[in-house]
């Protein structure tokens, strides 16, 4: 066991509390409607049933006269069909992407439409809307990004301020005192369960930090610089088919797609033009797993694979962490996440009731720090990495120094 330092302990204390204070609205409010958006599959699938499925009765029209139905049934030419594993399945061509996208379902058997879906009509969009910008828009993305950033400071401080000293031992990261008064089990519950999460939470956050607005795009910026994204002929949009003769079908494209034997959900871009491409690609658990294929649409040659490997290391490690943060790597990933989320909102409202018990009436409690304690030289490059990193945390604590800086100097003159 390590022996801390006792005035540090107090300093680092103290900025745990207050910052975990200002951001415990908005953790557990992130905590419930992160553990909520989980359930979206669950909770859309029934609901879009009637569009999705269809009987299986009659024959199969070809994929190329219900591209055409789709064509005509959108307002733009879809870029992407999904290729059925089941004859109960309507085959869903896709137009967009992300929050514009939307999903065109025909019929195989009638060649009709059987409905159209769009994410952002559903209740679960709005669930994440809560959970990514609190229903803001942009300014809403930066007040999360700003709170997930001193989230890694709360945790990191809060790991050091839990830790048991030599007196308590390992039974110090396990023991929870249930006859000392609620105060003390609300502060036992709040850090020991908070410490065993504490990886999963950065992980957990690491995976969120992609979509925000500041951190985002400069983690993008430096993918560019660095060459660590998706190799530019990833999408296939830079590629040229050599337009000779007549287009080979969707349907021959589709017994291409289903040769190569990929794993997950099998996927064709459709080619946006009379030289465009066919791209193949699937949509899998395992990352590894996962492949594009562009072919030429009059010869049906192959003209470029990738594999997983041939994506940056950044761009990799992100598209994991990401993946991780929404529970995509299977059913344990997905309980795993859930679990993070209820351990999440357990540990803030276990935090607030022992700050309730220990704060005296008309006071706020906030922890002591020692009058003579100087902060490090260590503990500045770390504020000042974080700051690096985490471009609004770095915004924020300025602003708190020249707040500290300018009470201090009032309070002096008031003295003197």
């Amino acid at each position: 066991m390590i022996e801390k330092n006792r005035k540090l302990n107090q300093w680092l204390w103290k900025w745990h509390f207050i910052a975990g204070l200002v951001a415990l609205p908005f953790v557990f409010l992130l905590a419930i409607t992160g553990g909520i958006y989980l359930f979206k599959e669950t909770y859309d699938a029934p609901k879009q049933a009637h569009i999705t499925t269809v009987e299986d009765r009659g024959k199969l029209v070809s994929f190329q006269e219900q591209w055409q139905v789709a064509k005509n049934a959108s307002k733009q030419p879809p870029n992407t069909m999904v290729v059925p594993t089941q004859k109960n399945e309507a085959t869903e061509f896709i137009t967009g992407r992300f929050s514009h996208k939307t999903s065109t379902y025909i019929n195989p058997f009638k060649n009709k439409v059987t409905g159209s879906i769009k994410p952002k009509d559903s209740n679960m969009h709005i669930v994440r809307k809560l959970h990514g910008e609190l229903l803001l828009g942009k300014f809403g993305t930066k007040i999360v990004e700003l709170v997930a950033s001193w989230l890694f400071v709360l945790i990191i401080t809060g790991v050091y301020v839990f830790w048991p000293n030599k007196k308590q031992g390992i039974k110090g990261f396990f023991t929870i005192r249930l006859k000392e008064g609620k105060r003390t089990l609300y502060r036992d519950l709040h850090t020991v369960f908070g410490f065993w999460i504490s990886i999963l939470l950065l992980l957990t956050l690491a995976g969120g930090m992609p979509w925000t607005d500041v951190f985002g795009d400069n983690f993008r910026s430096l993918q560019n610089a660095t060459n660590t994204g998706f190799p530019a002929t990833w999408d296939g949009k830079s590629l040229k088919s050599a337009v000779k003769g007549n287009p080979i079908s969707l349907d021959e494209m589709v017994a291409k797609a289903k040769s190569l034997k990929l794993e997950g959900k099998l996927n064709i871009g459709l080619p946006a033009s009379d030289k465009g491409v066919y791209s193949v690609f699937n949509e899998t658990f395992d990352l590894d797993k996962q492949k594009r294929f562009h072919f030429d649409q009059y010869s049906g040659v192959q003209l470029l694979k990738h594999n997983w490997e041939d994506v940056g290391v950044l761009m990799r490690g992100r598209m994991w962490v990401m993946a991780f943060h929404q529970g995509q790597f299977g059913r344990w990933n997905w309980i795993l996440m859930l679990g993070v989320a209820l351990l999440l909102a357990f540990v803030s409202i276990a935090g607030l009731l022992s700050y309730l018990k220990r704060k005296k009436k008309g006071e706020w409690g906030v922890p002591k720090v020692p009058v003579k304690f100087k902060v490090g030289y260590g503990i500045i490059a770390i504020i000042a990495l974080l700051s690096v990193i985490f471009p609004l945390f770095g915004i924020s604590v300025v602003l708190i120094i020249v707040v500290d800086f300018f009470k201090n100097k009032k309070q002096t003159v008031i003295q003197n």
